[in-house]
């Protein structure tokens, strides 16, 4: 492994049960974790407005419905 692999921490996914468990919005690092995607791919996405589900921008700071998420996720109620 090199210096730059070492270097970057480990990003793991989301259980089926903790994304039913999530609260009516997430953080964006919260939703980038449920989707795989890195931080900065997805504050891209989102600053883009190209997020593939809602993302509400709340000052300095971005919310994704969970409920969007979890449908884009299949596991909508």
């Amino acid at each position: 492994m090199g210096v730059a692999e070492t270097a970057r921490p480990m990003t793991r996914g989301m259980s089926r049960a903790e994304l039913l468990a999530l609260p009516a919005a997430v953080d964006l690092e919260t939703a980038n974790r449920a989707l795989g995607l890195g931080r900065s791919k997805g504050y891209e996405l989102a600053k883009r407005g190209e997020y593939p589900c809602r993302v509400l921008r709340l000052g300095n700071s971005y919310r994704v419905v969970t409920a969007e998420l979890q449908a884009l996720l299949g596991l909508a109620a």
